[in-house]
């Protein structure tokens, strides 16, 4: 398997329309048999920390106040501390110049992209940007922002649903700009190991490109916590001293806290990016809410409500795996909140998407949705569907078993 070159300009149309759009198109007015369960959006739906109200109200004269751009004192304090327990970092986070909050962490993906082709001024006129290929759609618009090649790398089951890094063109590689990676893998729910991701930050030092580290799903996980880039770095150390060099990890509170609405996320890392980027910032981007980075502070102060987070989301995999495996074999992820389903002996993503929702009102997302196709005309999304676990256990129980009857009828 190789990656394949795909070139997108200012101006053109994006990769891939959105892919919810798509899905509506393909859905149209039809109406299902019956209750519809939606199954589609990552929309985290368990409690709040118990908290949030309370540190709302004792922060709300705050909101009269212009945010300071690089965030409060105590918000970088505290997501240092928080990567620093969590990744068992020895102090190494720069607490001045290495954490930066974000409007969650898609504005932090976009805007990146810009700073990466500025900062390293390949003298390109249309640099590259890695894309893993199934992708989150806001990678895709981060190069077309830029004015960027994406160069789209298929992400298949024999690799660990993972780029396969020794497949990369070093030509491509040397007009690179950003990489861009998830792990945990949104949608397939797989994770990085350490030598993995020391080989990726090898390739990025070598051939001098930002690598753009998407772990907002690090704490959804079954059972034992992912490594993260921060992580592999520390490891593996650098001798020209920046630890961190060339490594951009963002992450945010709307899956580890059920706080998708705050919009706060952070990107930490690499200080000599970091305190160049936040001047760029500082004139484009909004800031962050001063009352938001102290609701942030706290929730990366606390793991119990993460810890009973994830046995929400267990639970759920649980019956899942239950219900589905005697069609399936194994369908529990790593980690996140998705599962991503081959259903090719059904018929592909798009077939059965549109018969569960017409026999059953079980939405889900074709994979094919979530996946550009290459030049060749291969879709590495195209036997699969996502289904997001987010709803209520009862509900998502009847979901589930509804898809596993129509499945059942249908094989």
């Amino acid at each position: 398997m190789t990656a394949t070159r795909a070139t997108y300009r200012r101006g053109a149309a994006l990769p891939s329309s959105n892919p919810f759009q798509r899905l509506a198109a393909l859905l149209g007015d039809e109406r299902p048999g019956m209750d519809p369960v939606a199954m589609t959006i990552g929309e985290p739906q368990h409690e709040m920390p118990g908290f949030v109200a309370g540190i709302l109200a004792e922060n709300i004269g705050d909101f009269r106040r212009y945010p300071p751009i690089n965030g409060t004192p105590e918000f970088r304090a505290a997501v240092a501390g928080w990567l620093d327990r969590r990744y068992n970092l020895d102090g190494l986070i720069d607490v001045e110049n290495g954490v930066l909050p974000l409007n969650g962490s898609r504005e932090g993906l976009s805007f990146g992209a810009i700073a990466a082709r500025d900062q390293l001024a390949k003298g390109i006129d249309h640099p590259v940007m890695m894309l893993p290929n199934p992708f989150y759609q806001t990678y895709a618009a981060a190069a077309h922002i830029a004015d960027s090649r994406a160069v789209l790398m298929d992400a298949r089951p024999g690799n660990h649903f993972l780029p396969n890094l020794d497949s990369l063109d070093p030509a491509d590689l040397d007009e690179t700009v950003a990489f861009y990676i998830a792990s945990p893998t949104n949608p397939e729910g797989y994770c990085a190991d350490i030598p993995y991701l020391q080989r990726l930050i090898q390739l990025a030092r070598k051939h001098r490109f930002y690598i753009f580290s998407d772990e907002c799903y690090s704490e959804i996980y079954r059972d034992t916590p992912p490594p993260g880039m921060l992580e592999a770095a520390k490891a593996l150390g650098n001798p020209d001293g920046n630890v961190f060099d060339k490594i951009i990890v963002l992450n945010s509170l709307s899956k580890r806290s059920n706080l998708a609405g705050l919009r706060c996320g952070f990107a930490a890392g690499d200080p000599e990016f970091l305190s160049r980027w936040v001047k760029f910032r500082g004139l484009a981007a909004p800031q962050v809410p001063i009352p938001h980075q102290a609701v942030a502070a706290a929730a990366y102060g606390d793991e119990a409500h993460v810890e009973e987070n994830r046995r929400l989301y267990n639970e759920k995999f649980e019956a899942a795996e239950e219900i589905l495996s005697p069609l399936m074999g194994a369908v529990t992820p790593e980690a996140g909140f998705f599962l991503w389903l081959n259903v090719a002996r059904w018929g592909g993503s798009v077939e059965v998407t549109k018969g569960l929702w017409k026999d059953t009102g079980v939405k889900v997302l074709p994979g094919a949705y979530l996946a550009s196709d290459q030049a060749d005309g291969s879709n590495p999304g195209r036997d699969y569907i996502r289904v997001g676990l987010c709803a209520p256990l009862a509900q998502t129980r009847t979901a589930l078993q509804r898809m596993a009857a129509w499945l059942g009828e249908k094989a």
